[in-house]
């Protein structure tokens, strides 16, 4: 076993024992098997810089440059179980960044559309994806997330990788029905609230899951 593999499997250890911990609040009480699996089957290590490899298995979000973030594997694990994949969907994701999350959805979903507002980030993670033979799955876009994808629309499934002060409107225009949404509600510079939506007929409800910071999203209304 390759030496990252083992941390790999530390790290699948601590979010399952998170979950455990915390399935009060989220209402996720065990770690999905195909959530593991992805997580497995995707080198996180890849995908950060490389001053920064030795803790790309530990669980903490780490820099990746230009302001931004890739994720804690908890809360990247626990944002992608919440879209409840069952390997057929389309799915939106909002905030590429290093496109570790791009990868683990390319394993859960049939087809995934990522959008990056900063270019440097987004030819990284085309670089990344393509590494890793995922380029196939995972189409790219430098734009304003806010916005959505709308060419590629209906989505069955959308994520949020960047805290937004609320739903983006164009985003609603975009999901299909009985389509799932997760993603961070709130202010920069302040505790969010990590919600899962779901489109019920003309309605869409949410439920709050856990407080969590991220960065904030671009917002163009």
């Amino acid at each position: 076993m390759e030496r990252w593999q083992k941390h790999c499997e530390e790290m699948i250890d601590t979010v399952r024992d998170l979950m455990h911990g915390t399935a009060s609040q989220t209402g996720v009480s065990e770690l999905d098997a195909r959530v593991e699996q992805a997580m497995r089957a995707v080198p996180r290590h890849r995908f950060v810089p490389l001053w920064l490899r030795r803790l790309a298995y530990a669980d903490m979000a780490l820099s990746i440059g230009h302001g931004q973030t890739i994720s804690q594997p908890f809360i990247v694990a626990l944002m992608s179980q919440l879209l409840e994949l069952t390997g057929k969907e389309r799915v939106l994701e909002i905030g590429t960044g290093c496109g570790y999350q791009s990868a683990l959805l390319a394993q859960l979903a049939d087809e995934v559309f990522s959008v990056e507002c900063v270019a440097a980030l987004s030819r990284a993670a085309a670089g990344h994806l393509d590494a890793l033979g995922l380029s196939g799955r995972v189409k790219l876009k430098i734009g304003n997330g806010w916005q959505g994808w709308a060419e590629h629309a209906p989505y069955d499934a959308v994520i949020l990788t960047a805290a937004a002060s609320r739903m983006p409107e164009p985003l609603l225009d975009q999901l299909a029905p009985g389509a799932r949404v997760v993603l961070p509600v709130g202010e920069p510079g302040h505790t969010q609230m990590l919600q899962q939506c779901w489109v019920d007929g003309e309605l869409l409800r949410h439920r709050a899951v856990l407080p969590v910071v991220f960065v904030p999203l671009l917002e163009h209304p």
